[in-house]
């Protein structure tokens, strides 16, 4: 054996996500991609804001001296400076600049997290259905993932996450809102997660981090308000990236922020921007860098996925699907009228409708579907959901 048994292990479970996507392939070069309805893969469908254009023009027009070569390792000071304003304006907490670090991507920056943090033997306990890469993420550093339920509506169940720690658990990760479901969090729901996370830090005698994975933060519908880890907790740090509100998942533009309150505060910023050189991430792409400061609040036209959850809302409803209708990122959640959620899935296959089964979120008994695909996608997959409607018996 050549490869790592632990990375063996993980190429025999697969990513659900990507074997939709191989085998959608397949169903698209046999019958033509318009004929295949692809609701597997969250890859946003938005072009970014026209200011992205403008300002990559401008800089590219007229270039900084230096602009290309090695940047401090947490990235440029300006670009970090207002990454800390945009904390500060959004909790009131004194963010500083060296509170940032500029990461690849939220993928990149979780990975610097648990870099950071973990011991071997440590435990992260995430909050199911979670996003697949969780496990992969803790395990790479020694770290090993455990669940805690979530209630009817994919809200964090609280009783669940209690008995969920323990003295190994170094870090809850939180995802609000939500992949695989589109649930937003409150801030009353996380202020209470924040109780009890002190109060069990105090009974153990050891930090426990609460890490939220902010990626779509900026996705949420229906006029409500997402919550903010950093208003709930101390020990709290936030990773993001703008591949969704912006746009941009192909320039892996990210940051990580750490609450000013958090324990050994100059340590771990250290920690941070060591970890994100020694696993060579090296550094968040210097030209979105330099861009991002005078973005303002630029977003892409997020109604464009709120209709998409709509129209696929009625649909599917009316056809009998079981859904909690998401009110954040780009994906619903519903149940599988058979309990065998892969085996559904194949069976929508038959039907060229892509879906992503609930088992590779830690979710059996439901199927994923992204609103990342056109409006015409959705009205021609109609007849196929009839008919799976009507194959078992809805």
């Amino acid at each position: 054996m050549s490869i790592a048994k632990s990375i063996r292990q993980s190429m025999e479970k697969g990513s659900w996500i990507r074997q939709m996507f191989e085998e959608g392939a397949l169903l698209k070069a046999e019958h033509g991609s318009e004929n295949v309805f692809d609701f597997s893969l969250g890859n946003p469908i938005l072009e970014p804001p026209e200011e992205v254009h403008v300002k990559l023009r401008q800089l590219l027009e007229n270039p900084e001296p230096g602009m290309h070569r090695y940047m401090p390792n947490a990235g440029f000071a300006e670009t970090r400076e207002y990454v800390a304003g945009v904390m500060q304006d959004e909790t009131g907490h004194p963010f500083e600049s060296e509170d940032v670090v500029m990461c690849v991507g939220a993928g990149g920056g979780l990975n610097v997290v648990f870099k950071a943090l973990l011991e071997p033997g440590d435990e992260v306990l995430a909050l199911a259905p979670y996003f697949v890469e969780y496990g992969a993420y803790a395990q790479n550093h020694g770290g090993c993932l455990k669940t805690a339920q979530t209630t009817a509506e994919f809200q964090p169940d609280l009783n669940s996450i209690e008995v969920s720690l323990s003295e190994r658990i170094k870090i809850v990760i939180i995802n609000s809102p939500n992949n695989p479901t589109g649930a937003v969090y409150s801030q009353e729901t996380l202020d209470k997660l924040g109780q009890l996370l002190l109060h069990k830090e105090k009974e153990y005698g050891h930090p426990i981090y609460l890490v939220s994975d902010d990626i779509y933060r900026y996705l949420v519908y229906d006029g409500l308000t997402n919550c903010n880890v950093f208003l709930s907790y101390p020990n709290s740090i936030l990773v993001n990236s703008h591949s969704k509100d912006l746009g941009l998942p192909g320039e892996r533009i990210g940051y990580i922020a750490i609450h000013p309150d958090i324990i050994e505060r100059e340590e771990l910023r250290a920690a941070l921007v060591l970890c994100n050189r020694i696993l060579g991430f090296v550094n968040a792409p210097a030209m979105m860098q330099k861009i991002l400061p005078l973005l303002g609040k630029a977003r892409v036209d997020i109604s464009v996925y709120e209709r998409s959850r709509d129209k696929i809302m009625s649909m599917i409803t009316d056809l009998g699907f079981e859904a909690v209708k998401p009110q954040g990122a780009f994906y619903i959640f519903p149940k599988s009228p058979d309990s065998d959620d892969v085996s559904f899935v194949k069976r929508a296959q038959q039907e060229n409708i892509l879906l992503v089964p609930g088992t590779g979120f830690g979710g059996p008994g439901h199927f994923r579907i992204s609103l990342c695909c056109t409006q015409e996608t959705i009205e021609n997959s109609r007849p196929g959901f009839v008919r799976l409607a009507e194959h078992y018996g809805l």
